[in-house]
């Protein structure tokens, strides 16, 4: 359809189509836990039991069928992934755990320092490329604006890049991000006349005045999650 109410059409139809169909089966099949995370048309299903995804997998295609939808073949992956896949995968001889990409992230199975398990969620690089490369394009597009101008522009790019992106344990690729935005500035701003003389440490010194800082700025889930009404109950 393409206008502004495309995705909350969509919304609205998985949830019908999906969501209530994947409620129910959860309550009359499933032998053991089952979660749904749904945004627009990506989600992923989370299974305690592999017998159960494997089914729940089988009937949500058949679901589909009859709306005549059908899975992605090429996103729509069955992997062993938690705190015990890594020890489970280890003990079969089969290496590391699958990760998967989902809103911009690949989650990952680590460890933390203690050696238990974390999730960690890493930029997609592929899409990470892609969006400096069109930086790249627009930057030399840019480069005879002023630098106030060209400032305000790439400032806001980072910032929106760091706001999504910079949660625990990624903030090193969001500051990566930001370094290779500065040296796409910095050559084209070299760009602008054979006698520029914009070294780096110049550049630096603009960078620092109109790019924000990389810095994580995403508590923990933990953290996000621990609400608590006014008689001091979690909120589930």
């Amino acid at each position: 359809m393409g206008g502004v109410v495309s995705p909350l059409l969509a919304n609205i139809y998985a949830h019908y189509v999906i969501d209530l169909w994947v409620n129910q089966w959860r309550k009359k099949e499933a032998r053991g836990e089952v979660f749904i995370v749904r945004y627009a048309d990506d989600e992923v299903l989370g299974f305690e039991i592999r017998a159960d995804a494997e089914r729940c997998l089988d009937g949500l295609r058949e679901r589909l069928r009859k709306f005549s939808l059908e899975l992605h073949p090429d996103k729509t992956r069955l992997i062993e992934f938690g705190k015990r896949a890594s020890r489970n995968r280890q003990r079969r001889g089969v290496g590391k755990p699958e990760t998967f990409d989902l809103l911009g992230f690949t989650h990952i199975c680590a460890k933390n320092r203690k050696g238990r398990f974390q999730l960690l969620r890493r930029t997609i690089a592929k899409r990470m490329r892609a969006k400096l490369s069109s930086i790249r394009v627009e930057t030399k597009r840019k480069r005879h604006l002023s630098v106030p101008e060209q400032g305000r522009w790439l400032g806001a790019v980072v910032r929106g890049h760091t706001n999504y992106y910079a949660v625990p344990l990624n903030g090193d690729m969001a500051a990566r991000f930001r370094t290779e935005c500065i040296k796409h500035w910095w050559r084209a701003l070299k760009q602008r006349s054979h006698k520029s003389t914009i070294t780096w440490d110049r550049m630096n010194r603009i960078a620092k005045r109109w790019l924000p800082p990389a810095r994580v700025c995403h508590p923990w889930p933990d953290k996000r999650f621990d609400v608590t009404t006014r008689g001091r109950s979690p909120v589930r």
